[in-house]
């Protein structure tokens, strides 16, 4: 099918059937923005919304173990947000590299930077896995956890950090598809691991049929094997040759200057999101000072956000594809463009969302759990977070964007100052000086989200991004 004419004669249904299809000749370079964004959005916000699933699948099931159960995937997931920022800052290195090659038309370039990818991902893997995995009890009372609850949750939380090299192939590669703009393998993948999680969850965790009752321990066990299928998906289809990336035995070797770029590229998106996630540990550390019932309630309402947020990630992996593939091609004009424009249906979206959070905020808490406490610091936490959902939804477009020139310093430099020296002191002022206890350390979230959109207008407008180099 050719690019432009026959799509403009497509009705937006027909667009979607064609979004789900592989097209691996499809440039996203020509034609209307409009439309390169919906055919390369759809399937990245569907691989996202897979990808939120998985926690909230996880938190559904285990809710019926009690808040103390809630409470110890609550705490692991804190934890593994740092492995997430490793995962995701190396994404945004490896979707800027790949999609400047793909849009220079360089292929076999990006097969090398493919190639290297793996490398780095087995690397991590390895790094955080092990430890991980040993020390899973002292980084549960390091968080907090009570006596109990890591007695309970020790193996769940040793299994989980030991199967990191999961989380981070499938991240990684998925990067690498969304940066050749193969995005329906990449969300096939997760529908792949999602289906499998779903399935054994209630199996493992209350041991239904044949299987074992393992309690929580049973949903890390279902994560990682789901998660395990997805990668070995993913990897056989990064050597098929109907891909745009063919990946062979010979990429595997180390090419130290591709390498050392990626690893220098990455520490600007890794930074960056170091610095996010570990404020969110932070935060949680000071509402598991308020008991298992606050750290419930607020995992619960961060897993529902999630669920939207994830796929407003979806979005923004687009603009990142769309802006290193434009940039790759000398346009760097139709690049700004695309930005405003899935900035504006992001918007759209995540205001809808917020609607619903703040109307319906009990009736979502209450379909994870019915207890009194719980449900009461879920739906504060939904609402408070809801109120700055219009700002958030910019914010992460433009940072997205920055990422995907290969501007990753500026989003880090952002981070750390909205984060680290605004609202983790905010929090903390306002939950514990102003005795708000954890609505403070909800209203914090809101403010900082907002202020990060702020400052990225500014900083996206001079447009210094335009000029790096990857």
């Amino acid at each position: 099918m050719k690019q432009s004419t026959d799509y403009q004669q497509l009705n937006y249904w027909q667009l979607f059937k064609l979004a789900l299809k592989d097209n691996h000749e499809r440039d996203y370079t020509k034609g209307p923005i409009g439309r390169a964004a919906f055919l390369l959005a759809v399937p990245m916000i569907l691989e996202m919304a897979m990808e939120s699933i998985f926690a909230v699948t996880d938190i559904f099931f285990v809710s019926g173990l009690g808040a103390e159960a809630v409470s110890i995937v609550g705490l692991t997931e804190a934890v593994i947000t740092l492995l997430y920022a490793i995962a995701i800052g190396l994404s945004m290195a490896v979707t800027a590299m790949i999609a400047r090659r793909i849009g220079e038309k360089q292929p076999s370039q990006a097969n090398i930077v493919a190639g290297q990818t793996l490398l780095i991902g087995l690397m991590f893997g390895l790094v955080i896995g092990i430890p991980g995995f040993i020390f899973a009890g002292d980084i549960l009372a390091i968080m907090g956890a009570e006596p109990s609850v890591i007695k309970q949750g020790q193996s769940y939380t040793s299994i989980m950090l030991g199967g990191s090299i999961t989380i981070l192939y499938l991240f990684l590669i998925n990067a690498i598809y969304r940066g050749a703009g193969d995005a329906t393998i990449a969300m096939r993948s997760l529908w792949l691991a999602n289906s499998i999680n779903i399935i054994l969850d209630p199996l493992l965790i209350y041991g239904i049929g044949p299987f074992p009752e393992m309690g929580v321990e049973g949903a890390a066990v279902a994560t990682n094997i789901g998660r395990g299928v997805g990668v070995i998906y993913q990897l056989y289809h990064l050597q098929n040759n109907h891909s745009r990336i063919r990946l062979q035995l010979p990429h595997l070797k180390l090419v130290s200057q591709v390498f050392t770029r990626l690893l220098k590229l990455s520490v600007g998106g890794i930074s960056q999101f170091l610095i996010a996630t570990a404020s969110w540990v932070v935060l949680v550390r000071i509402v598991s000072t308020y008991g298992s019932d606050a750290v419930a309630g607020y995992t619960i309402a961060i897993r529902i956000i999630m669920f939207t947020i994830l796929p407003a990630w979806g979005l923004s992996n687009a603009v990142a594809t769309l802006v290193g593939q434009n940039l790759g091609a000398g346009q760097a004009q139709r690049a700004e463009q695309s930005v405003w424009r899935v900035a504006r249906y992001n918007v759209y979206f995540m205001v809808t969302v917020a609607i619903i959070f703040i109307v319906f905020a009990k009736n979502l808490i209450g379909i994870f759990s019915q207890e009194p406490l719980v449900v009461s610091y879920g739906v504060e936490c939904l609402r408070y977070i809801g109120y700055g959902y219009g700002f958030y939804a910019i914010g992460m477009i433009l940072v997205q964007a920055f990422n995907g020139a290969g501007d990753t310093l500026t989003p880090t430099k952002i981070n750390f100052f909205c984060y680290w020296l605004f609202q983790i002191p905010l929090a903390y002022i306002l939950a514990k000086i102003l005795a708000m206890g954890p609505t403070g350390v909800f209203l914090a979230i809101t403010c900082a989200e907002s202020i990060i959109a702020v400052i990225g207008i500014i900083i996206f407008r001079k447009g210094k991004w335009k000029l790096k180099t990857v």
